[in-house]
């Protein structure tokens, strides 16, 4: 099983590395020859699809679980991922509007009201759904496990924010060059 995980490892990396050596190609050709940012490397959504699963195959081997109970805890945190994702995408959607309702000179009250309570609604949902994911992955595992799983989430979250952070220094390093 270690095998396959860094097999799979590998091969993200492999993905991620011809990505940045595309961006870095781009990067030099200047902006009047560059193809549309989706021809260029990876998607944000692809990024966060392998970020993911590099944390799947972080939590089976910090949390040791079990090859047994895998499957079952693959699904539960796949499931938790997808309503964080949906709820962060909706409230994303949800205060794009309501920027665009503050920006209009005259803004409808009634419809703030309205936008902020389907925002407000949002987040009430969101709660209940994540806990209720969090609780079917605390089923399949142990109180360690689940002490673990609460750490490695605080840890996965603050390496993702580093790896952006690192990204933008990159990319505006880039650029500056550029532009010298």
């Amino acid at each position: 099983m270690k095998e396959m995980r860094f097999v799979i490892f590998v091969v993200v990396l492999g993905i991620a590395g011809v990505s940045v050596h595309a961006q870095e190609r781009g990067g030099r050709q200047g902006r009047q020859n560059r193809q549309a940012p989706a021809a260029e490397g990876v998607s944000p959504a692809e990024v966060q699809r392998m970020f993911d699963s590099y944390a799947l195959m972080q939590a089976q081997e910090q949390l040791k679980i079990s090859d047994a109970v895998f499957p079952k805890f693959l699904s539960r945190f796949k499931a938790l991922q997808d309503v964080r994702r949906k709820a962060l995408q909706e409230r994303t959607r949800l205060v794009v509007e309501l920027r665009q309702m503050v920006n209009q000179p005259q803004p409808d009250d009634a419809k703030l009201k309205e936008r902020l309570k389907a925002v407000q609604d949002l987040e009430m949902r969101a709660q209940v759904d994540v806990k209720k994911a969090y609780e079917a992955i605390d089923e399949v595992l142990d109180v360690r496990q689940q002490a673990k799983f609460r750490v490695f989430e605080e840890n996965m979250e603050r390496r993702k924010l580093d790896l952006v952070m690192r990204a933008r220094a990159s990319r505006n390093q880039a650029n500056r060059k550029q532009q010298q």
